[in-house]
């Protein structure tokens, strides 16, 4: 049940980033294409970005782990090609699409965090 929540939490995070940037290259066709991302993001995040990261490992030490935005970038990137409905123009925007997805998820799941006491 909780995954289920975050994954609805992810996908409005996604439809409201791509709203805000519909006029700077990122297309989202609707609701159920933005559950979609959601969860091909889930799973290539799960999968391919430990892979990344590894083949990477020298380049993200020297920039400090500035290169992880990057990786970010790639696997929106790459969704971006899986997904039908769901496009974004450049790596920048990616970039800038993924700073605010982190941002916007990070402050959607600090909501559904609960309190251990």
């Amino acid at each position: 049940m909780k995954l289920l929540i975050k994954l609805l939490l992810n996908a409005i995070a996604v439809f409201v980033i791509s709203h805000l940037l519909r006029n700077n290259g990122v297309y989202l066709d609707g609701y159920l294409t933005a559950f979609i991302v959601a969860v091909v993001l889930s799973v290539l995040n799960l999968f391919v970005k430990p892979v990344l990261v590894i083949f990477t490992l020298p380049i993200t030490i020297v920039t400090l782990g500035l290169f992880l935005l990057v990786i970010n970038a790639l696997i929106i990137l790459l969704a971006d090609k899986l997904i039908d409905g769901f496009s974004v123009s450049s790596i920048w925007i990616a970039i800038l699409f993924s700073v605010l997805l982190s941002i916007l998820q990070s402050i959607l799941h600090s909501l559904l965090k609960e309190d251990k006491k």
